[in-house]
């Protein structure tokens, strides 16, 4: 079973990639609900075709993956990425993942995140006791069988309620969901809190800046918006995600995205109009049926 989940935010040309590989995502039961909010499942069989290269704007924190390809199998705690994540997709393969919320796996295993910044380890580098896990999840059959594992796993195995966490679960959701939080200083008011014990909160639960942050949310929802078709204006995107300029949000977009916002927007809507017609070559509609 595979789904394409309608939240796609953080996914680059997001239907181009749908079409080299599939997407499912399923809740966190009891043991995760507080420190993860998804597992995600990304399976692809390109075999006979040219590899394909999928690109994301990760959100700010850690997952763990348990993976099985051609470049890398097994268990793997991935820091937050603060630069574009390139993966390539070749021949067969397959990871089921647990997105930790932003904070989350520090504050499950007490662990400074900050040192994953821009890293992968494997998974019994960073949990020992988690010998054996990635080979036990790999051979269950379904995903379901696979979170069961992984939540007896984890059960159990968190720290104590930890009320800093708490502060940047609020701080972090703001970020996500208020466009008109632009700046750092804004954030500081909001919580009164000083910008060095932000900072030190970002780094030790994170594992990035608050100024960092904010940006990837900002660049996030840019991306998403030009995806869709939406906000065609440049100048009123850019105002409503808080930058000084037209100039200086494309400057920072090609930056990161590695194309300018309008030659994103072309490429985007393009692809999703590719998959269009390839659906409706793999499921005619019926005779009279207008599509």
């Amino acid at each position: 079973m595979s789904t394409e989940p309608g939240d796609v935010r953080g996914i680059l040309h997001p239907a181009e990639q749908a079409r080299h590989r599939s997407l499912r995502r399923l809740t966190v039961g009891p043991a995760l609900a507080a420190f993860a909010d998804r597992y995600w499942v990304v399976r692809w069989d390109l075999r006979g075709k040219p590899a394909y290269t999928a690109q994301v704007l990760s959100y700010p924190c850690v997952n763990v993956t348990f993976e099985r390809s051609t470049t890398r199998t097994g268990g793997f705690v991935n820091g937050v990425c603060t630069t574009r994540y390139d993966r390539e997709l070749a021949e067969e393969g397959e990871t089921f993942g647990i997105r930790f919320t932003p904070g989350g796996f520090g504050a499950f295993t007490g662990l400074d995140v900050g040192a994953l910044r821009d890293d992968s380890a494997p998974l019994t580098e960073v949990l020992p006791e988690a010998a054996g896990l990635a080979d036990r999840v790999l051979a269950e059959p379904t995903d379901e069988h696979r979170r069961t594992l992984v939540e007896e796993f984890f059960t159990g195995r968190g720290r104590p309620e930890d009320p800093h966490y708490a502060l940047v679960t609020r701080i972090v959701t703001a970020m996500a969901q208020d466009q008109d939080l632009t700046r750092v200083d804004q954030v500081t008011d909001r919580f009164a809190i000083p910008v060095r014990t932000l900072q030190r909160l970002f780094r030790r639960y994170v594992g990035a800046p608050p100024k960092w942050v904010l940006r990837r949310f900002r660049l996030q929802d840019a991306a998403d918006h030009l995806a869709h078709g939406r906000d065609r204006d440049l100048a009123v995107l850019a105002g409503d995600l808080g930058y000084f300029d037209q100039a200086h949000f494309s400057r920072e977009f090609t930056a990161e995205i590695g194309m300018a916002p309008l030659e994103y927007a072309r490429s985007a809507r393009g692809d999703a109009l590719t998959r269009l017609r390839d659906q409706q070559h793999s499921h005619p509609a019926p005779r009279g049926t207008v599509v």
